[in-house]
């Protein structure tokens, strides 16, 4: 049992599918300005959904995943569960998503967080094996999330407030992809996929990388300044984003050696604190 559990905890990427979760409470808080059990339930049928895309991904990439070395011990290549049981792993996921999503929050909660696992399993997964440049559609991932709490809540999911914080997790999508590119990318050339690591050397994707970093702190600033109320929250997060934006910069320009992981787990904080930060001022303003 408790390996089969481990093996359902992998598929379903839990560590990814959580903050996922935790993105569409965020947008239920903007409008709410507050949680209560309906945006419980939409975080669980949202973790659900994304634990869906993320098994049917498995299944999808299973070839490719037994040709690198860092997923060819996945549970599918591995052997530790069937490609049939997965797919009807990642449906019961999208049931189970859909019927929680359905009789607890508007339809079009359930209608976008659907667009959602479209726009990864319909639209990355597959552009992933034609261009490297893939991430940037399938960086609505990011977007949509955010956008299905504030609809949930019963807001407008094309107001400016959530557009705006849509916007920061959209962009923020691709240089979290592209300093995975710095540490696997190899690896995607070995299962014959495209990367940018056969467009450009090392170098010039750090320096597109860090440009990247820019444009999403560029967008967390109209965040900070046009959505958040509290100084103190606004303080806290440009205080992380100065920390972020020097180390980052030094690491780039004056360190011989980029620090490609360090960078990647600081870049990732920045959406954990956005996210957390987000819901504590929607209850502050309550």
């Amino acid at each position: 049992m408790k390996q089969q559990i481990k093996i359902i905890y992998e598929l379903g990427k839990v560590r990814i599918s959580l903050p996922i979760a935790l993105s569409a409470l965020t947008g239920y808080a903007l409008f709410r300005q507050g949680i209560d059990a309906q945006g419980y339930l939409l975080a669980l049928g949202v973790f659900f959904m994304s634990c869906s895309s993320s098994v049917l991904n498995h299944w999808q990439e299973r070839n490719i995943d037994a040709q690198m070395a860092r997923t060819k011990n996945r549970p599918i290549p591995s052997g530790k569960i069937s490609a049939n049981n997965a797919l009807l792993a990642a449906i019961l996921f999208a049931v189970a998503g859909s019927l929680v999503l359905y009789f607890t929050n508007p339809l079009l909660s359930l209608g976008l967080s659907w667009l959602t696992l479209f726009f990864y399993n319909g639209v990355y997964t597959p552009l992933k094996k034609v261009t490297a440049f893939a991430v940037i559609p399938g960086s609505m991932v990011g977007a949509l999330p955010p956008m299905i709490g504030w609809a949930g809540a019963g807001g407008y999911p094309f107001s400016e407030m959530i557009l705006l914080v849509a916007a920061f997790f959209f962009i923020g999508q691709i240089p979290h992809f592209w300093l995975l590119l710095l540490m696997f990318g190899e690896q995607y050339q070995h299962a014959n996929l495209p990367s940018l690591n056969q467009i450009f050397d090392a170098t010039q994707i750090k320096r597109v990388t860090y440009a990247w970093v820019i444009t999403t702190v560029a967008s967390a600033f109209l965040v900070i300044f046009f959505v958040i109320g509290n100084r103190i929250i606004m303080f806290l997060l440009l205080f992380y984003i100065f920390y972020l934006m020097s180390s980052l910069t030094i690491s780039v320009f004056a360190e011989k050696e980029f620090r490609v992981r360090p960078s990647f787990y600081k870049l990732n904080f920045l959406y954990l604190f956005m996210m957390i930060f987000l819901i504590i001022d929607s209850l502050v303003k309550s």
